[in-house]
C-alpha cells in the first residue's frame, strides 16, 4: 500500500518567519495582515507564531524571545513548543529578517494548496451524496471554493499612482501615462476647517448621509485637498468602491470632465489634456488605496500599521461603517458595530491620527417632514455616536424640494431655491461647538467646493 502523501508544507519557512520575528519587532509589521496562525502546518510553529501575534494586537508590546517564551508560559505552552531552547534555535538559523515577506509568503501559499485540498474533498463528498438537487450542489462547491479565494482577497494599500496607470491602460483614447508631522489634517473646505479646526489627531471623524447625497465624494475631496495642499499620507479603505472607482471620481472632480465620459472612457482631445494634466496632479498625491471588499478592523489596523511605519500617515479614511466585518463572535449585528467603532477609536489614538469613518444612516429619516438628519439615524446605530469625537451630517434641501414646492413656503428674493448647496452640519463635536455650514456640490463632476464668500459669510449668519 502506497504511503500517503504529507500535504504541502515548508517547515523551514516557517522556521525563518518565527526566526525573522523574534530578532525584528518591526518585522511582524510586514506580514501581520496576509498571514495568519492557521496557514502554519507545524503545531509547534502555529502556537510559536499565534503568540507573536497576540502580542502584536496588544498595544505597547513587543516581541522577542524573552516576550515570546513569556506569552507561552503565561499560557502553559512553552515546554510544549521545547521550551525556551528551541526559541534559541529558530533565532540562530535565521541571520535577518530582510525576507521575512518571502518566508511568510511560502508560508501562505501551501496553506492555500492545504485548503484547496480540504476543499477539493469536501466537493467530492458533495458529489458522492448525489443530492436529487444538481444546481444545490453545484451552488454549495462553488460556495466551497469560493471561501478559499476569500481568504487571498485582501489586496492590500496600493499606491494611487500605480492605479492611475492601470486607469490610463484601459481607458481613453490615448493609453500612455507620463509619469515632518501635520499637527491637523485641513479638509480645503474653508467654512468647515474655519469651524472645526481642521480633523485633529486621535479624532475618530464619522461623516454620515443618506444614500446618493455624495459622502464618498466629500471623504475623497478632503483625502485630495490633505494629500495635495498639505503633503499628508492618506490611507483610504474603499469597502465599496473598487480602487479603479475611486481613481475616476478623483480625475473627474480634478480635471473637471464630466465623471460620466472619466468612467467610459469617452472623451474629447481636449477634455485629455485637462485629465493628463489632473492625472500629474494626484500621481504626486501620496494617497494608497485598499479596496478589500472584506475587510476586518484587524487587517485595516495592519495595513494602517504597516503604512504608518514606513511613510507616517496622516489621515485614515473608511468607506463606510457597516461593510467592515465582524470577528464572528456570533454578537448581533449592533454589538459587532459598536466592537468596531470602538477599535477604530483605539487606532486612532494609537497612531496618533484622525480616523474619517464614513456611516449610512436610517431609513427612519423619511419619515420626518424635514428630512434632516440626527444622531439617532446613524444606522445599526450601536456606540457609534458614544465613540465619535465629531459627527458630521450632509444634508441637501434641493433634493427634497422641487423649485416650485420650495417657492410655496419661502421667499425666493431672500431665500433663493439650493440648487447644489449642501449643509453640512456638524452635529457632535466632543471638544468644539455645534453647527452648520454650507458647500456648494458640483454633481457633473462629483465633487464638493466651497460657497462664495458672501454665501459663506450668510451661512455663518
Amino acid at each position: 500500500m502506497a504511503e500517503e502523501k504529507l500535504p504541502p508544507h515548508d517547515i523551514e519557512a516557517e522556521e525563518a518567519v518565527i526566526g525573522s520575528l523574534l530578532i525584528d519587532p518591526e518585522a511582524i509589521l510586514k506580514i501581520a495582515a496576509s498571514l495568519k496562525p492557521e496557514d502554519f502546518f507545524s503545531e509547534t510553529n502555529r502556537v510559536i507564531y499565534q503568540a507573536c501575534f497576540s502580542l502584536y494586537q496588544r498595544p505597547n508590546e513587543v516581541i522577542n524571545q524573552i516576550t515570546v517564551a513569556h506569552e507561552l508560559m503565561r499560557q502553559d505552552k512553552l515546554e510544549q513548543i521545547g521550551g525556551a531552547a528551541f526559541l534559541s534555535h529558530l533565532i540562530s538559523n535565521v541571520p535577518t529578517s530582510l525576507h521575512v515577506e518571502y518566508y511568510a509568503q511560502i508560508v501562505s501559499n501551501t496553506a492555500v494548496m492545504r485548503r484547496l485540498i480540504a476543499a477539493a474533498r469536501q466537493i467530492a463528498a458533495l458529489g458522492y451524496e448525489a443530492s436529487p438537487d444538481v444546481e444545490a450542489s453545484l451552488n454549495d462547491a462553488e460556495d466551497i471554493l469560493f471561501k478559499v479565494r476569500a481568504r487571498q482577497g485582501l489586496r492590500g494599500l496600493v499606491p494611487i499612482r500605480e492605479v492611475l496607470g492601470q486607469y490610463f491602460d484601459k481607458a481613453g483614447p490615448s493609453t500612455t501615462l507620463r509619469t515632518g508631522e501635520i499637527p491637523h489634517i485641513l479638509t480645503g473646505f474653508t467654512a468647515l476647517d474655519d469651524f472645526l479646526g481642521g480633523l485633529q489627531r486621535t479624532d475618530l471623524i464619522v461623516l454620515a448621509a443618506k444614500t446618493s447625497l455624495g459622502k464618498t465624494s466629500l471623504a475623497l475631496n478632503v483625502a485630495r485637498n490633505a494629500a495635495i495642499n498639505q503633503k499628508a499620507c492618506i490611507a483610504l479603505f474603499s469597502l465599496e468602491m473598487s480602487r479603479e472607482a475611486v481613481v475616476q471620481r478623483l480625475l473627474a472632480s480634478e480635471s473637471g470632465v464630466d465623471s460620466g465620459k472619466v468612467r467610459l472612457g469617452r472623451f474629447s482631445e481636449k477634455d485629455e489634456i485637462k485629465i493628463m494634466e489632473a492625472s500629474g496632479v494626484l500621481s504626486e498625491a501620496p494617497i494608497y488605496v485598499d479596496d478589500s471588499p472584506k475587510l476586518r478592523v484587524a487587517d485595516i489596523r495592519s495595513n494602517a500599521r504597516r503604512l504608518h511605519f514606513e511613510r507616517g500617515i496622516g489621515l485614515i479614511i473608511i468607506d463606510y461603517l457597516q461593510l467592515i466585518q465582524g470577528d464572528g463572535k456570533n454578537e448581533t449585528r449592533v454589538q459587532e458595530l459598536s466592537n468596531i467603532t470602538r477599535a477604530l477609536k483605539t487606532l486612532a489614538r494609537e497612531l496618533n491620527v484622525p480616523v474619517l469613518a464614513l456611516s449610512q444612516l436610517s431609513r427612519a429619516i423619511e419619515a420626518r417632514p424635514s428630512h434632516i438628519p440626527q444622531l439617532s439615524d446613524l444606522r445599526e446605530s450601536g456606540s457609534i455616536e458614544q465613540d465619535a469625537d465629531v459627527v458630521i451630517f450632509i444634508h441637501r434641501e434641493d433634493l427634497n424640494y422641487s423649485p416650485e414646492d420650495w417657492s410655496k413656503v419661502h421667499d425666493i428674493e431672500t431665500e433663493p431655491y439650493p440648487r447644489g448647496i449642501a449643509d453640512i452640519i456638524i452635529a457632535k463635536h466632543r471638544n468644539g461647538p455645534l453647527g452648520q455650514r454650507k458647500l456648494r456640490f458640483l454633481e457633473r463632476v462629483v465633487k464638493f467646493d466651497n460657497l462664495e464668500a458672501e454665501l459663506i459669510s450668510a451661512s455663518k449668519g
